[in-house]
């Protein structure tokens, strides 16, 4: 650790563990007067070349001063940062402080020099780039706002790095050294550069987990049976196109069952890219040293006794991950199902799945395995259900997902060529302002389907660590819809909706076309499509006696509808009805389909086994059985084992222009999934204009800073006076109606000469606080004696002047009240909320929400949103209200809460909307320190 004689103490939030381009991680840490030795040993590895381009000249060595220089730090105006992989330096980068001239300096001082020093074997992998994000971020925090840097022209990869990373920079050319200077404010192409590299390095750490060249199973049994075993069976069963290795500190022969088999990962003289651990949570320590050392790229450890088992297994947890990124490997788990990837050229079942699902366009990842189990099943399941129309591209449980989490696997989809569909179960969600982020841009591109388990139950589960929310489960579910995510409740919706957005193309509107031959189910489909928003046409019924080509003409006719977006066949058997006709329907069904590519076709069938599996034909996702000689009977107990065929036998995914149509067992089920299909197009639509976020030259932004710098000056966390708030929302534009106290009678005739009749009169007392229907309020109070009078009434009422905390205030014009809010939540960042101000609203919850920022276009959907919003409009007559004004007040709340992330908390209420303007008649601002580090600071894996 530092000597007393530094400024400030170790800053361990400077600590990271990140992913690299190649998919590996690295940990980034500050450098300590501990790390002499590591500093001396790395700069031994770096070539004469690099040592050159760092020091400008030949330098073999480090000298006892250099390394005293490079490892003392004051954390302030000289920091060093190392990363490390396995303990050991990679990289190294620092900056010092400097003044106009150069010269080493403290603050006011707001300029650095920069130099970095990769070591050659790691180079290539991105860690300049991301070292440049996390000194950056550092020297933010420290008051350093520009870098200089100075780079001999022959570096172009150093000089690329700083180029590449998107911030506003000068180059110049002196004494032959290219001279490089630049803001570390970031801007939008600084971001946009660093999600873009957070997204590709992620994405291939999640690829080397499912598509790895090689697998070695620690664990597996000799006899059949046991958790080791059954993957290693699965894998073999499968096909797995790489290479497989049996791993057990007890076997002693050289096979088992034609798998290589070794006692130790370190007996293994290939390389080996994925480890599937299955040994007791007692040997996994010793098990992660070896596959460390021997260099394997990531682990799937199934092996239970973690977070989920209590406290001590919490504590375990944590540093299986610590130690597994120590040697730059990622882990799914633990206590994982494990992970499929049906391509041909992996076919990987490195999982607890006896069956390997058909290859299809489905990406399906689950947190529990009992989910994973049940999904799978339900996608590959012939007739009783859904249809089984599509198969699974990838799936993924993670178990306690202690590292490897739904946003990595997101990363991995959103430009994976074989996923057309993302399927998700999350019983938790580790970091909700990134889930929002990355699946806002992963919905713009393919949908994305997820169902919330443990809603309700106040708590994550034992296994998962996530942070804290204050937010009902309601207010994040509409988060989730605003950013894109197709929201269902139950398994079954999830996959009911899958299958659809799988195989059907988007439906371009809500107008659905009905026809079937049972006049009852054409009905019960209609009055679905109105439950669930959707525009039915009047049902066509065309009676049991339908053939295939009445049917085929009918959805012809249908599709060919200008005014038709979608059309829901109903089929109900004919009694005697055989599997020819089921075959002619079907084909009847498609070849009409086909001719109009554009419009979704689901059928509603009911009990109808045989229309279900032709419609499915070979599209099933269902292992399809081996063939046996006409008439013979399958063996008693006999099934189907994937190791009957070869893999080349496994059917391949129907082209992608194929028209596969789902069918449905009940109509509600078949409409439900439309309407989602429906309001998910609606939202790509959207967001393909997505509006923008104003500027107003009356903000002033650097004032407001100003003011808060001041007040938190005073306080950590403060809630401001009512002055103070008012001065505050001014800067932003926002007046806010001034209320003077009136502690007497007397005290309330005076402010109300002050502010001029007619006035209001009421209490702030918490209790009675924007409780009008209590009675705590007088208003149009046109004299003194009036005044006087109700203030009797009051304290008559409700007790003492001490209690109520009277206030006078100036009549605002009569409108609607409503109520603005915004807040800082821990987990799901900024959100802004609306509503109409009253208990009847917050009995019923009729409150809408967006992340911040707001643009334009989010505004004016979030003042619409609300089940109450007719009476904004001129509901039964009234005069409709001004909701520009209100749209105006909403984004510069927006503007002051993302300007600021000081302010944690704004509340306006009520603010009442007239015909032509509003009133803030009562506001309330709260400031916080602002966190060290957000979603916007640097690539980051989450702390363990």
């Amino acid at each position: 650790m530092q000597t007393s004689a530094d400024r400030h103490e170790y800053p361990a939030h400077w600590e990271a563990d990140v992913v690299l381009r190649d998919g590996g991680t690295a940990r980034i840490r500050p450098i300590t007067v501990d790390d002499a030795e590591r500093l001396v040993s790395f700069y031994e590895q770096v070539s004469d070349e690099s040592k050159y381009y760092r020091f400008f000249a030949p330098y073999p060595r480090l000298s006892a001063k250099d390394v005293h220089r490079f490892t003392h730090h004051d954390f302030v105006d000289r920091v060093g940062l190392a990363a490390t992989v396995g303990g050991e330096f990679i990289a190294t980068v620092r900056y010092d402080r400097i003044n106009a001239n150069g010269m080493p300096a403290s603050a006011p001082a707001d300029e650095a020099e920069v130099a970095f020093l990769v070591q050659d074997a790691h180079q290539g992998r991105g860690v300049a780039s991301a070292m440049l994000e996390h000194i950056a971020a550092v020297a933010r925090e420290r008051g350093i706002r520009r870098f200089a840097a100075e780079v001999l022209p022959a570096n172009n990869k150093m000089i690329k790095v700083f180029t590449d990373a998107g911030y506003t920079q000068k180059r110049s050319f002196e004494d032959g050294v290219v001279r490089l200077e630049f803001d570390l404010e970031p801007t939008d192409r600084s971001l946009a550069v660093q999600r873009a590299r957070e997204q590709r390095a992620e994405a291939r750490s999640v690829q080397r987990l499912l598509a790895p060249g090689s697998v070695a199973v620690i664990g597996a049994g000799r006899t059949p049976g046991g958790v080791g075993r059954s993957v290693l069976d699965n894998l073999r069963e499968a096909g797995f196109a790489g290479r497989l290795y049996a791993v057990n500190t007890a076997f002693q022969e050289k096979e088992l069952d034609g798998v290589p088999a070794h006692r130790s990962i370190r007996d293994i003289t290939e390389p080996v890219d994925l480890a599937v651990v299955a040994v007791p949570a007692e040997h996994v320590p010793e098990v992660v040293t070896e596959c460390g050392e021997h260099g394997v790229q990531g682990l799937v450890v199934v092996s239970a006794g973690y977070a989920e088992s209590g406290p001590e297994g919490r504590e375990r947890q944590r540093e299986l991950v610590r130690h597994a990124r120590t040697y730059g490997m990622r882990i799914i788990g633990p206590n994982a199902f494990g992970v499929i990837n049906t391509s041909p050229g992996v076919r990987l079942n490195a999982s607890l799945a006896p069956q390997m699902p058909r290859p299809g366009r489905i990406g399906l990842f689950a947190q529990s395995g009992a989910i994973g189990i049940a999904l799978l099943a339900r996608l590959h399941r012939r007739g009783g259900g859904v249809t089984g129309v599509t198969g699974v591209s990838t799936f993924v449980s993670s178990g306690n997902r202690a590292d490897v989490s739904g946003n990595d696997v997101l990363q991995y989809w959103y430009d994976d060529p074989d996923t057309d569909v993302v399927l998700m179960y999350l019983e938790s969600i580790g970091n909700p302002r990134k889930f929002t982020r990355l699946a806002r841009r992963t919905a713009a591109a393919k949908p994305l389907v997820v169902v919330q388990g443990a809603r309700h139950g106040g708590a994550a589960p034992q296994g998962h660590a996530v942070r804290a929310t204050r937010l009902p489960h309601a207010t994040v579910s509409a988060l989730l819809r605003q950013a894109g995510v197709i929201r269902v409740d139950t398994i079954t919706e999830l996959v009911d909706a899958g299958l659809l957005l799988a195989r059907q193309p988007l439906p371009r509107g809500p107008r659905v076309a009905i026809l079937g031959n049972s006049e009852s189910l054409g009905l019960l489909t209609y009055d679905a499509c109105l439950a669930e928003g959707l525009r039915p046409l009047p049902p066509k019924d065309l009676t049991t006696a339908a053939s295939a080509e009445d049917f085929h003409r009918a959805l012809s006719q249908a599709l060919a509808d200008d005014g038709c977006d979608a059309v829901v066949v109903t089929a109900m058997p004919a009694v005697g009805e055989t599997s020819a006709a089921d075959a002619a329907l079907a084909e009847a069904l498609r070849s009409s389909a086909l001719e109009a590519p554009a419009k979704p076709v689901l059928v509603v069938h009911v009990e109808l086994g045989g229309l279900a599996e032709a419609l499915s034909a070979a599209a099933s996702t269902a292992p399809q059985a081996p063939e046996r000689a006409p008439g013979a009977a399958p063996a008693p107990g006999a099934r189907f084992h994937p190791s009957d065929r070869s893999p080349a036998a496994i059917p391949a995914e129907p082209a992608p222009d194929s028209r596969l149509i789902p069918a449905y067992p009940a109509a509600e089920r078949a409409v439900r999934a439309l309407a989602e299909a429906v309001k998910y197009a609606q939202w790509r639509t959207d967001a393909g204009e997505p509006g923008k976020v104003p500027e107003y030259e009356d903000i002033d932004e650097k004032g407001a800073a100003r003011l808060i710098d001041d007040l938190l000056a005073r306080g950590e966390g403060l809630t401001l006076a009512g002055e103070q708030t008012a001065v505050l929302l001014g800067l932003y534009g926002i007046e806010v109606h001034s209320a003077l106290p009136a502690p007497t009678a007397d005290d309330a005739v005076v402010a109300a000469h002050a502010i001029g009749y007619p006035v209001a009169l009421k209490t702030t007392a918490p209790h009675l606080r924007h409780r009008a229907d209590l009675g705590g309020v007088r208003l149009d109070v046109a004299d003194e004696e009036q005044l006087r009078r109700a203030y009797t009434e009051l304290t008559e009422l409700f007790g003492p002047p001490t209690v109520l905390r009277p206030v006078v205030q100036a009549m605002a014009p009569r409108g609607v009240d409503t109520v603005v809010r915004a807040v800082i939540d821990p987990a799901a960042g900024a959100v802004l909320s609306f509503g109409l101000s009253g208990a009847a609203s917050e009995l019923l919850g009729d409150t809408a929400h967006r992340l911040i920022p707001v643009t334009d276009r989010d505004a004016a959907s979030l003042v619409r949103s609300i089940r109450t919003a007719p009476l904004l409009f001129g509901w039964r007559g009234s005069a409709p209200v001004d909701t520009a004004a209100l749209e105006e007040l909403m984004l510069r709340i927006s503007r002051l809460v993302d300007d600021h992330p000081e302010v944690v908390a704004v509340s306006l209420e009520p603010v009442v909307v007239a015909p032509a303007g509003l009133s803030v008649l009562s506001a309330t601002v709260r400031l916080a320190r602002a966190p060290l580090r957000d979603d916007l600071g640097p690539r980051t894996l989450p702390v363990v």
